[in-house]
């Protein structure tokens, strides 16, 4: 999809990079990366203007976001958007890939899955030449490059509802094998019995 011809002032983006940073211990590309990647998907759901303000608070939990990376783009992605885990408004599945999905709940437009455009690195290069390093290079780039030039785009349809992914906050049931919580309509039935997902051999220790 088009993407436009976009760039964050300064004013913009500074306060977002700092407080990432801050989350982070340190600044890195791939966070300046996040950034702009939640940015621009707000800008594409028409969630913030073309000059990104005002800034997204996201107090009503309007936006969900699903971020395909547990490294440090999520951390930028999670600042821009104001989707957080704890919040259930940010969902982590680890495919490795620095990519996001943003999904207005409230809205009429489809969800916008993004991600970097595939010769940003070599752009970057070319932008920041005088740059100590590639990675100085990236760091400095990444946040004047125009969104075109530095993101890929797509509206995508979730193959679970919103309804799914966010469940009711009331829904619990004991786990019929462990006698463990299990919140959100997380639980599975195995022979009718209403079991946690680690009983159901979905277990990630033992």
């Amino acid at each position: 999809m088009e993407i436009g011809c976009f760039v964050p002032e300064t004013a913009v983006l500074e306060p977002l990079l700092s407080e990432s940073a801050a989350r982070h211990n340190h600044l890195c590309p791939r966070q300046v990366l996040g950034v702009r990647l939640g940015l621009c998907g707000l800008r594409l759901l028409g969630l913030v203007g073309d000059d990104y303000l005002p800034r997204f608070a996201n107090a009503d939990k309007r936006l969900l976001t699903i971020v395909e990376t547990d490294g440090c783009g999520a951390d930028g992605v999670a600042v821009a958007t104001r989707c957080f885990v704890g919040r259930r408004t940010l969902r982590v599945l680890d495919f490795g890939k620095m990519a996001a999905t943003l999904v207005d709940t409230w809205g009429e437009l489809p969800p916008v899955r993004l991600w970097p455009h595939p010769e940003a690195r070599l752009l970057a290069q070319d932008v920041a030449e005088d740059a100590e390093s590639r990675w100085h290079a990236y760091l400095e780039a990444y946040q004047h490059i125009p969104d075109n030039q530095l993101l890929r785009a797509e509206r995508v349809t979730l193959t679970q509802s919103v309804a799914e992914i966010i469940s009711r906050p009331e829904a619990r049931i004991l786990c019929a094998a462990c006698g463990e919580e299990v919140r959100n309509e997380r639980e599975v039935v195995v022979n009718g019995r209403l079991l946690c997902r680690p009983c159901a051999g979905e277990s990630y220790y033992r």
